[in-house]
């Protein structure tokens, strides 16, 4: 850069700097004194200096373009608006899920049956009798409103409900185990999501892991050998995250109990991602029930609330009555314990579970998993309709494709659900761009980019997504033009 014109930059810049309106003068534009009335005004404040800031950044930052940068009170605003809006944004909020994943677990894994929702609302807005026996008048249990469901649905003696399936693991190894042994396979060594292991979760419980057999292969014999008077419990974890296959085998349940009996030992059984329906009707094999478990005659069953149950956030702890009421008199249960909203959310999940028919109709997991291919094809059709009669063809191509969905949240891993997609690309706008831009919307859409194409299964669209995906690439296309 010439000595004349880097003096001319610099005056510029000086003189930008010095036209930077303050803060009090923007509290006193119009657009600035509405937003006082509906926002917090040290969150208006806070947003009008990063604005300014901002502007300031882009003058010293890019001499060269600081003629282009607005400084118009009406654009700023604008701008301040905006910041104001994202600053008073949630953090955790509503997504559009056309991943074709059901129980996601980055987007919240199983959706609440209305049932569930209405409860929660009724419960929230009253007092209610969550530790209270209302026909003894006195202190009561609030583990008692999901205990007798769960024991009627499954046949098992007795239930606990507890925050989540690890931390129902931990509590039943810390109150059986704790300090003495716990025999499992070493093929069933699982990791679960968040890097959390069986094996850290059963050395936090206080309990001895001793580990049997081999990766892919475990029989009776090697349990047998590896039990002793320091033996606690025979454990037997459910792979429901993933497969091994090949040169294979592994011990039954009821192998397991039948040892159990001759050395007096309880057997345990983490199922993970428990079920109370059978879903090889619909295509899927290999993941055992919740009631096949307990007829089995596991002492000891856990799995979670909120996976393919269907239902909030918790881990549920069922079996044999002496060994649950030892479970709920140890301390960490408190620490463990479960609110009014999630018994209230799963109380109502499990009332539908006593007709089937009722709970593939009205819980969203069950359902997206029933959900016929013939209606997926009509409204994948429907959608591209949709799509291109919104939004101008030179700006995006929509197309209907085969393709597969997933269970999801570690459930039934390597099996695929048959199901149709929406594909949208253009020339105009790279497809990780566009996908970047769904997601920064608001509602964010969150989709699958394969084959440089956005893909949304619309397994996993709720009633009102098909809108607002619309509405998001009719603003897309009319940005182009």
């Amino acid at each position: 850069m010439d000595e004349p014109s880097a003096h001319i930059d610099r005056s510029l810049v000086q003189d930008l700097l010095r036209r930077l309106p303050g803060v009090d003068a923007l509290l006193l534009h119009p657009t600035i004194t509405q937003a006082l009335e509906q926002h917090p005004r040290k969150l208006v404040i806070e947003s009008i200096r990063q604005v300014i800031e901002a502007r300031r950044k882009r003058i010293l930052e890019n001499p060269g373009e600081a003629a282009q940068i607005s400084l118009a009170l009406d654009d700023l605003a604008a701008h301040i608006l905006e910041r104001v809006s994202d600053l008073s944004d949630f953090t955790l909020k509503t997504v559009v899920n056309a991943t074709g994943i059901i129980v996601h677990t980055n987007l919240g894994r199983s959706l609440l049956t209305e049932e569930a929702v209405q409860r929660l609302q009724a419960l929230c807005r009253s007092y209610n009798n969550l530790e209270y026996d209302i026909q003894r008048g006195q202190r009561g249990s609030r583990y008692v409103h999901a205990e007798c469901l769960l024991c009627e649905l499954t046949g098992a003696e007795a239930a606990l409900v507890v925050n989540n399936n690890a931390g129902a693991v931990l509590l039943v190894l810390n109150t059986l185990a704790s300090g003495r042994e716990v025999v499992v396979s070493r093929g069933q060594l699982v990791e679960i999501g968040g890097s959390f292991r069986i094996p850290d979760v059963m050395r936090a419980s206080g309990a001895i892991l001793r580990d049997v057999g081999c990766t892919n292969r475990t029989h009776p014999r090697d349990y047998e050998e590896a039990i002793n008077e320091e033996t606690a419990i025979l454990m037997k974890v459910h792979t429901s995250n993933y497969r091994i296959v090949g040169f294979t085998a592994e011990v039954s349940l009821a192998d397991l109990v039948a040892l159990g009996k001759k050395h007096g030992l309880p057997v345990v059984e983490d199922l993970g991602s428990g079920s109370f329906l059978d879903f090889s009707p619909y295509g899927l094999r290999g993941e055992p029930t919740v009631q096949e478990t307990v007829r089995a005659g596991a002492d000891v069953v856990t799995f979670s609330g909120d996976k393919l149950l269907g239902g909030p956030q918790a881990g549920i702890i069922i079996g044999k009555q002496d060994l649950i009421a030892r479970c709920r008199k140890n301390p960490l249960t408190r620490a463990l314990r479960v609110d009014k909203m999630t018994l209230a959310a799963l109380e109502a999940t499990l009332q539908l579970y006593r007709d089937e028919r009722f709970a593939i109709e009205r819980i969203p997991t069950l359902r997206m998993i029933a959900a016929p291919l013939s209606s997926l094809e009509a409204r994948a059709g429907n959608l591209v309709r949709m799509l291109r009669s919104a939004v101008p063809s030179q700006s995006f191509h929509f197309d209907l494709q085969p393709g597969f969905s997933q269970v999801g949240g570690g459930s039934l891993p390597a099996q695929d659900l048959h199901t149709w997609l929406v594909a949208a690309h253009s020339e105009h706008i790279g497809t990780s761009r566009l996908e970047a831009a769904l997601r920064r919307g608001r509602p964010p859409i969150i989709g699958r980019i394969e084959s440089d194409r956005l893909l949304m299964d619309v397994r996993t669209l709720q009633p009102g997504d098909d809108e607002i995906i619309r509405e998001a690439f009719a603003a897309l296309g009319a940005g182009m033009n």
